[in-house]
């Protein structure tokens, strides 16, 4: 155990983020460099190392919280890095974005606010840098078998790294012009800067994965060439069709879906333009969804210099503290203001939108919405509540429906779907085409990253026994388990 009386000792503290004023004028991560290590001694020693720890429980990877805690306390980095990489490929990526269903499941939060687990494994990671801790594990031998892996983000990724440290061929297909899925195109810079994803990418390549980029399976490559080509295959191709909102004048223009808009914020970043084609510049912003992806469009807007931005969401405010039909362990629905809501602009709970309203040249103007009250699990107008609000720009962030089926992978392999819409998968996440396993939101749905990297973790473990017969290869979940939710 840490330290017996770190919990009683030690209140928490959390890592700093730049002033407002200063970290919107840029598109560096919110944080203060360097503001967590002189902290996270402390705050690793308020780890209780429970008998029992809820925390292994609430994440989905499995990761040894309390081992690396101790190690985080004791400031020996290399141990503590040797721990988190037991379980996770890429802890710089989940203590960056992972909503902490871990400190969610934190014993000590029964009545105290719980270890702050998430900037203890950022810390731990981004020191292992530093220190040289992070080195390329090439296999010893090779199989002879090769894989396909078709998306680059965290579950192909994880697919990826952990079937060529078994000793397979591995070979990442992105559609995109850059590895990292949406890692790279949908999660703003200052959420995580890209240089965490080129790292990686470079550690994989000197392991011996290989990576083709701007080839989409379906459109520039056939899927049953693919699978001729390869042994075996993982679809980590994510559920990226966007839910849409079908409402008068959604043709309009200035209307796009959050991963329109993103991604071509980051594209600037990345020194491939200039100037957003979409961009907030001097307009009224609309974000329709409450969620991450909704704060992420809130954070963009502010930077490109919108006139007023306005994140709207059809459920009611969430309350500050547990309800008692989401008694821990579970994860929560509290009220949380990111760093984008720290930056400004307006949250409106409980609205939908009826329909939008554009000037002569067709150019969103409006936004007309309503107060909605939910009876039988459905919301409802109430009368009289009516109003309309300025959008020059509006952004649709409403989550995913499932994976893309136009382009015609899913035809071509022949998948079978389940219910939901997302690829139907066996307990060792096979497809009903033999040699083809899912991982990641292409089966899962949409989901958190943490599961992300489970998922690819555990998928590879399902190819590796196909390929050779038998595994060693962790598989941390299976594909019909969930979060700690009620």
């Amino acid at each position: 155990m840490a330290d017996p009386k770190g919990f009683l000792n030690h209140e928490r503290e959390i890592a700093k983020t730049r002033p407002v004023e200063e970290r919107v004028k840029d598109w560096n991560e919110v944080y203060q460099p360097g503001s967590l290590l002189p902290i996270i001694s402390k705050q690793a020693s308020r780890c209780m190392d429970c008998g029992i720890p809820f925390c292994h429980n609430g994440c989905p990877l499995g990761n040894l919280i309390p081992e690396w805690n101790d190690y985080a306390y004791r400031e020996d980095w290399t141990e503590a890095s040797e721990r988190l990489h037991a379980t996770n490929n890429f802890p710089e990526f989940t203590g960056r974005l992972c909503p902490a269903p871990c400190e969610a499941a934190c014993v000590l939060g029964i009545n105290q606010p719980p270890v702050t687990i998430k900037n203890v494994e950022v810390s731990i990671i981004d020191k292992a840098w530093d220190n040289g801790d992070v080195t390329p594990q090439p296999p010893e031998r090779l199989s002879g078998k090769t894989v396909a892996v078709i998306g680059s983000g965290p579950a192909g990724l994880a697919a990826a790294q952990q079937l060529t440290r078994a000793g397979h061929t591995v070979a990442v297909y992105e559609r995109a012009d850059r590895i990292g899925g949406l890692l790279r195109y949908g999660i703003p810079e200052f959420k995580m800067e890209k240089r965490h994803i080129n790292r990686r990418i470079e550690q994989m390549r000197a392991e011996g994965t290989k990576f083709r980029t701007e080839v989409e399976i379906g459109r520039d490559l056939d899927a049953k060439k693919l699978r001729k080509r390869y042994d075996a295959v993982v679809i980590a191709a994510g559920s990226t069709t966007s839910r849409d909102l079908p409402v008068p004048g959604r043709e309009l223009n200035g209307i796009h879906f959050a991963m329109e808009y993103l991604p071509l914020a980051n594209k600037v970043q990345e020194g491939d333009l200039t100037v957003a084609p979409i961009s907030a510049e001097g307009k009224h912003v609309v974000v329709i969804g409450g969620g991450d992806t909704g704060a992420d469009c809130v954070g963009t807007a502010h930077r490109q210099g919108a006139a007023s931005v306005t994140q709207l969401e059809i459920m009611g405010k969430p309350g500050d503290e547990r309800n008692a039909n989401q008694p821990w362990p579970t994860f929560p629905m509290l009220y949380k203001v990111t760093s984008a809501h720290e930056e400004g602009g307006e949250r409106i709970y409980s609205v939908s939108t009826t329909h939008f309203e554009g000037d002569e040249d067709g150019n969103v103007q409006w936004l007309h919405l309503t107060e909605v009250e939910f009876k039988d699990g459905r919301p409802e107008p109430k009368p009289g509540t009516e109003r309309k609000i300025p959008a020059q720009l509006v952004t649709l962030a409403m989550g995913f429906t499932g994976t893309d089926q136009e382009n015609g992978l899913v035809e071509q392999f022949g998948l079978e779907l389940d219910e939901r819409g997302n690829i139907a998968r066996d307990a060792d996440f096979a497809t009903n085409v033999p040699g083809v396993y899912v991982a990641g939101d292409a089966g899962r749905g949409q989901s958190l990253i943490v599961w992300a990297i489970a998922e690819g973790r555990s998928a590879a473990k399902g190819v590796d026994r196909f390929l050779t017969g038998v595994s060693a290869l962790p598989a941390p979940i299976k594909p019909t388990d969930r979060a700690l939710t009620v």
